[in-house]
């Protein structure tokens, strides 16, 4: 078979977007073969007054579809160098959720300027939507969707679909709501209607079952959960009288998920969540999400060097066990920050509630044990390999000292499991979230205790003849 060539669209030059941005007829004919998204990348490159000043010439249905795009790096900073009332023409043509998330990012006088230019009911909807918190479904949902009362026919409910694809990028359901009180009764599909005769009654076409939704404060991990579980294109939003308030499109919760993933990995790694892209957050920003965290680790660090003074004694007598102290504090930050990292995904998950915690150190203890058993047969055997090898004299109480070094290898990596696995319930316990107990924080625990322990052990073994 002859492959057949997949057309592409060569990206666009920053520099040439810009230098023709001052004519509309010519910006409009360069941009036409393009995407909003081939536009993004370019936009993201510049500086957000230039970037203004393109999509202030674009065309208007291009415009729009520019700032709908997810990946637009720096929205609100392009909105606030836009002409008042061009910027409120182009937010009020852009979809309810991604309208909440941009006027959520410009500060609260901008957004006040820019409401006062909006339509009155597109301003309510805003204002409406603005109230909800942002990480719930009332804070990514959309307000575009279609109903029809209980008492419609299937060809009403194909036309109202049919109207609403023609304002609207996509229909993804139906929700058929009681003619009376206006609650939700079914949920359509398209292929539903296809399937129906015209004369059908819209209540007696699709799934009988009551259709799956949520609620506004629902958290937006439980609404992704869902819409993965059950493989939904999107969820109808209810409020306290079941009436529908909205949908989350799975596109919103991808969006909504990646932006929070990305703040659990940067807070895993010991820093502030950051507010931009890493390469356009600005140096003393950087600093600043940075610093705080560094400053509390080191001062707990502190705390390792206080006990490594406690037994200095124990050092100067026996030398040879200072040579094994980052070898044993790291295996217990590696625990550590393992357990931690299955504990945190698997609460994030629901896999585990903060009721299961007895269940999860039930595990985490045996685990511990039986991994700290192995890394100290390893650390055993190196011992005996070096000494007999002639590698290193470790003295006529070599045994002894491989025995101490698997001993306080045992319980250091049992304590960094359990101490790893439960921090995070602590955490959601006391109104955390669990992501910061991150792996330096936790490696930072553990080796205080882990100091604590491997000298505990050392003079217990050692003691009348190195110490």
């Amino acid at each position: 078979m002859t492959p057949v060539d997949t057309p592409t669209v060569e990206p666009v030059s920053p520099e040439f977007l810009y230098l023709i941005s001052s004519d509309p007829a010519e910006l409009a004919q360069a941009v036409a073969p393009l995407r909003g998204a081939d536009i993004v990348d370019a936009l993201n490159k510049m500086p957000p007054d230039a970037g203004a000043r393109v999509v202030t010439n674009l065309p208007f249905d291009l415009a729009v579809e520019v700032l709908d795009e997810p990946e637009l790096e720096h929205r609100h900073a392009i909105v606030e160098h836009m002409d008042r009332a061009v910027a409120g023409a182009l937010i009020a043509a852009m979809s309810p959720d991604r309208r909440v998330e941009l006027l959520r990012e410009v500060p609260v006088k901008q957004r006040t300027q820019i409401l006062k230019v909006i339509e009155e009911p597109d301003r309510r909807t805003l204002q409406a939507l603005l109230q909800y918190e942002e990480h719930t479904a009332g804070g990514i949902m959309t307000t575009e969707f279609v109903t029809v009362p209980s008492t419609a026919s299937a060809a009403h409910a194909t036309e109202r679909a049919r109207a609403s694809a023609r304002a609207k990028d996509i229909v993804y359901a139906i929700y058929v709501v009681d003619a009376k009180n206006g609650s939700l009764l079914r949920a359509l599909s398209l292929q539903d209607l296809l399937l129906a005769s015209p004369a059908d009654s819209v209540m007696a076409i699709g799934d009988r079952r009551p259709p799956l939704s949520v609620e506004t404060d629902t958290d937006q991990e439980d609404v992704a959960r869902i819409i993965s579980k059950y493989n939904l294109l999107a969820i109808p939003v209810l409020d306290t009288h079941r009436r529908v308030v909205g949908m989350v499109t799975v596109d919103d919760v991808i969006d909504a998920m990646v932006r929070e993933t990305t703040e659990d990995v940067q807070k895993f790694g010991g820093l502030e969540a950051l507010d931009e892209p890493y390469l356009r957050i600005s140096f003393f920003s950087m600093i600043k999400k940075r610093a705080g965290w560094l400053a509390a680790l080191f001062l707990s660090e502190m705390l390792t060097a206080s006990a490594m003074q406690h037994f200095s004694d124990e050092l100067a007598k026996a030398f040879v066990l200072s040579m094994f102290i980052p070898l044993v504090m790291s295996s217990g930050g590696n625990s550590g920050s393992q357990a931690t990292s299955l504990i945190i995904r698997a609460l994030a998950l629901r896999e585990v509630s903060i009721r299961d915690w007895w269940r999860v150190a039930l595990r985490e203890l045996p685990s511990g044990l039986v991994l700290g058993a192995f890394l100290g047969c390893i650390g055993f055997i190196r011992i005996l390999i070096w000494q007999h090898a002639g590698l290193y004299d470790y003295g006529p109480h070599y045994m002894l000292i491989a025995l101490t070094i698997a001993t306080a290898l045992t319980g250091i990596v049992t304590f960094g499991s359990l101490t790893g696995s439960m921090l995070p319930f602590l955490l959601r316990r006391l109104g955390f979230d669990p992501a910061s107990a991150s792996a330096p924080f936790v490696a930072t625990l553990v080796d205080v205790t882990g100091i604590t322990i491997y000298f505990s052990v050392a003079f217990m073994i050692l003691h009348g003849t190195l110490l």
